[in-house]
This record gives structure tokens, sequence and C-alpha cells, in this order.
């Protein structure tokens, strides 16, 4: 099994998370996207939409994070991360495109490249953009979890694919520093991820294309 990856990706972060939770070995291939490597044509033959994660298994490969941890979860069921009650299954898969499809596309790293070297956005006006839509999503997500019922992670006391999805985009919050007040019961679920080996292990800086 292998991860084409970048240490700070969201999405390769939640594969990982993935992996680890569930016990599997992989082999760690760094793709590094801030310096292009994504779209040179050794990459561009291996994901057709020039995107991290890839996961490559039994000579197959898929791309999409979410896609890639359903497809593990179908695979290797135990621990489960998606559950297999209908409405919390869709409960989880809600709260994880809360993060995956609401605030991680219009932040992601070719969104603030764009910004500013196409729309001429200074540095301030890109970090602005990025705490503004992270912000209203995190808010959006606490208002998620405090209609459920009080629980150690997302939905429940196991940790399930809406977590492997809100630990990345917390350490990236906190990386433009974003404000996270006013989120008790999100930043509860990540303090309670990140006290597992799975989630430490998967960490940008437990990476081996770590850059200090």
């Amino acid at each position: 099994m292998k991860l084409y990856n970048y240490f700070r990706s969201s999405s390769s972060y939640r594969v990982r998370i993935a992996l680890n939770l569930k016990g599997l070995d992989y082999e760690y291939i760094p793709v590094h996207i801030a310096k292009g490597e994504h779209k040179l044509p050794e990459y561009a033959a291996i994901s057709a939409d020039l995107l991290v994660p890839t996961l490559e298994i039994d000579g197959r490969r898929l791309g999409q994070s979410l896609a890639i941890i359903e497809y593990l979860d179908e695979l290797y069921p135990h621990p489960r991360l998606i559950p297999t009650d209908a409405f919390e299954r869709a409960q989880v898969r809600a709260l994880s495109q809360s993060i995956a499809c609401e605030i991680h596309p219009i932040n992601n790293l070719r969104v603030l490249k764009y910004l500013t070297a196409e729309l001429g956005a200074s540095d301030e006006a890109k970090n602005n953009w990025y705490r503004h839509w992270a912000r209203e999503g995190l808010l959006a997500f606490e208002r998620q979890l405090a209609s459920l019922p009080p629980a150690t992670f997302c939905l429940g006391n196991t940790p399930t694919l809406a977590d492997c999805c809100l630990a990345p985009q917390i350490f990236n919050a906190q990386r433009f520093k974003t404000s996270l007040d006013g989120l008790p019961r999100t930043m509860a679920v990540f303090d309670a991820c990140m006290k597992l080996e799975a989630f430490e292990r998967a960490h940008p800086s437990a990476c081996p294309d770590h850059e200090a």
C-alpha cells in the first residue's frame, strides 16, 4: 500500500489518520505541492486530477480523501470510521462534508495562490480570507455538534470519518491564526483526538517530508 501525499495537505492528513486508526502499514511517498511536484509528468501519470492524496493498493489507485477513507473502511472494517446505522452514517458524512466540501475548497493552497498571484491580493488579504471562511465554517460545525448528544468525539465515543476531517482543519486554522474562541464542543473533540497516537503520528510535524 502506497500513499502519495504532502505533509501539510489537509486531505492527505485525513487519510494518514484513518490508516493509523486502522493500524495499516503503508509506504509514504511525498509529493511537494507547494513546489508544484503534483503537476510534473511523473505524478500526472499517477493522478488524473493532479491532486493529493492518492492511495495505491493492490495495483489500483484512488484519489479524493473521503472516497479513500470510505474504501478503507469497507476493506478493513475494524475499527469502523463510518457507523453501521443509516442515520448515524449520514450524520458522520454531513459533518465530514461540512469541512471537506464547505471550508476546505475555498481555502486550499491553489485558491490561496490564485488570490495572490492572479488577483493581486496581499498576504494580509489572503490570510484574512482564510481566517474568515475557516471561522465561518467552524462556527457552523460547532452548531452541528451542539445539536448532537454529548460525546467524546464528533459522534459517539470513538473516532469517525468526521474526526479525521476535523483535526487537520483545526491544525490549519491554528497555522493561520484563526480565532477559535466560542467553539467549546469542536475544540473538546479536537483535544480528544490529539490524545490518540493515531492522530499524533499523522500530524504534519511527524511526517518524513516535514519542513521546520
